[in-house]
């Protein structure tokens, strides 16, 4: 997770090489996941675990990804203009809330309307705080965390336990339910794909399970949240708006002294990183459950922030990040025990490769420690046949934490995010 720091950024090392290392290319992206979509189909077909690349399976994954990855782009917004948003929680809870209460009143986008509302209201005080009074940016999330908590506990209880919600199935602790935003279907593909998976042929029927997922039953949110994802990555990185936006969150002094009006530019940030967050809240609310539930973000703004920072704070990596989060998120909806099970045999290939690769490197403590875990997930895998539900239920967690510990090496931050920046510094 990023923390806030005044420090100023370091100089860059003598010798003209940056300081960290470069992307993945292109090929390279494509070559990984080849490989894991090889390494998927093997395990399918050792263990006989069909769940892991069926179509019903990346359905759930992709709907489970939508919310985690609008929250980690809404902190992709706030962190490249210099704004640490630990907030993202809270954001998404009053997104689910406001989300839920307009959508079953109205209808379902006037819900959706209503969510992003509540999230850049989030979104606002959070800039308030660290960029016209210049609070720690990490004390600020967690007050927006805590604030967002209990003004959807109190409205709950005041809006949704009498009168008309009441009779139509609300609570203090739940909404009436909403009516559906609606799916798409790629009419013939879809029915072609699901015959081609239920031959089980070897990495054949699993790519069509993996596509027939992203083509079947997707919901209206689902095509925008992709939407948004490409929308972002013009709008940062090919316009001059969103050049203006980074200089804010890496050099926010420079950008001051060529005119940029950082002030503005870091509240545009952060107030569209809360619509965004509100987004991916209003999505749990009337897509997922199509009800509102306290509690039901789950910690997903976090991982979100995880998703983000795994993604090296741009939009592909934070695709690609939070698409693993919500796969592993969805284990748990389909037999996720022998499923999750199942996937102990790939960690064991993962974590061997791992040693195989620090001990290339010469790095022979970390190489021992990766191949022992690696001979401890074997065991545990040869002496079960399943999981316990508990583990199950914290596998996103797990490999949450799994995922940026070992992507730790290749994080490149903004240079100035979670500074303080007063205005005048640049003159």
């Amino acid at each position: 997770m990023s923390t806030a720091t005044s420090t100023p950024a370091a100089p860059k090392a003598s010798g003209g090489k940056k300081a960290g290392k470069s992307r993945l290319s292109f090929p390279v992206v494509l070559l990984i996941i080849a490989g894991g979509l090889v390494a998927l189909s093997a395990v399918r077909a050792i263990t006989g675990a069909q769940d892991i690349t069926a179509a019903g399976q990346i359905g759930a994954a992709l709907s489970m990804a939508v919310p985690i990855g609008l929250a980690g782009l809404g902190g992709l917004w706030a962190e490249r203009a210099g704004v640490v948003n630990i907030g993202l929680e809270g954001m998404m809870i009053l997104g689910t809330f406001f989300g839920a209460w307009a959508g079953w009143q109205t209808n379902p986008w006037i819900g959706v309307l209503a969510g992003v509302l509540g999230g850049m209201f989030g979104g606002l005080l959070h800039a308030v705080a660290t960029v016209t009074f210049g609070v720690d940016h990490i004390i600020s999330g967690i007050a927006i965390n805590i604030l967002a908590l209990g003004i959807t506990t109190y409205f709950a209880k005041l809006w949704f336990n009498s009168g008309e919600a009441a009779a139509k199935g609300g609570s203090p602790k739940q909404s009436p339910p909403a009516e559906d935003i609606g799916t798409v279907t790629l009419p013939g593909v879809s029915d072609w794909l699901s015959s081609i998976e239920k031959h089980h042929w070897f990495l054949v029927s699993d790519v069509a399970g993996i596509l027939g997922g992203l083509v079947s039953n997707v919901s209206l949110l689902t095509v925008v949240a992709v939407l948004l994802f490409v929308l972002t990555f013009w709008v940062l990185w090919k316009s001059s708006f969103g050049l203006r936006l980074r200089s804010c969150g890496e050099n926010p002094i420079a950008a001051e002294s060529l005119g940029v009006n950082v002030y503005k530019y870091k509240y545009i940030a952060v107030i569209v990183s809360g619509g965004m967050a509100g987004l991916g809240g209003a999505f749990l609310s009337l897509v997922t459950s199509h009800i509102y539930n306290e509690g039901q973000t789950g910690g997903r703004g976090y991982i979100g922030l995880a998703a983000m920072i795994f993604g090296n704070w741009r939009p592909g990596g934070l695709a690609m990040g939070a698409g693993l989060f919500g796969f592993a998120d969805a284990l748990q909806l389909r037999n996720g025990g022998s499923s999750v099970h199942a996937l102990l045999l790939l960690l064991v290939v993962l974590l061997a490769g791992l040693a195989l690769w620090k001990a290339y490197k010469k790095a022979y403590i970390a190489a021992a420690i990766s191949a022992v875990i690696a001979v401890g997930v074997l065991i545990w895998y040869l002496g079960t046949d399943s999981v316990p539900n508990e583990f199950v239920s914290a596998t996103p967690y797990v490999v949450t934490l799994l995922v940026l510990s070992l992507s730790a090496q290749r994080l490149r931050m903004p240079k100035a995010d979670g500074m303080r920046y007063r205005k005048g510094q640049g003159k």
